[in-house]
């Protein structure tokens, strides 16, 4: 079973303008016929099903589930976040923790 995506959005409550946008983002990709029509089989549908869901019990947006995605895909933006995060946490790397108090030391001096 493939459904066109009127089909599609009719069954799963999203708008096909939605739809394009999920596909832009690659989180629900349709395959596609010969002369590029959009298909929604069994899977893409449960993932959009899915998705709905998500948000419901999460109240993620969709910009968060795509940044997510993004984040599993692409290693320099995750090892970039990763430092981000650990640095805004609090948890300096000791080699920061090192500068710091050699620039509090020449400050008091």
């Amino acid at each position: 079973m493939e459904l066109t995506i009127g089909k599609a959005a009719t069954m799963t409550g999203w708008s096909p303008r939605m739809l394009r946008y999920l596909e832009r983002v690659d989180l629900v990709v349709p395959t596609r016929t010969a002369s590029g029509y959009r298909l929604y089989g069994l899977r893409q549908l449960n993932v959009l099903r899915a998705l709905r869901e998500l948000r419901t019990r999460f109240g993620v947006e969709l910009t968060d589930v795509a940044f997510a995605a993004r984040l599993r895909t692409e290693s320099d933006l995750r090892a970039a976040v990763e430092t981000w995060l650990a640095g805004a946490s609090g948890a300096a790397p000791a080699y920061l923790e090192w500068e710091q108090r050699k620039h509090e030391r020449l400050l008091a001096a």
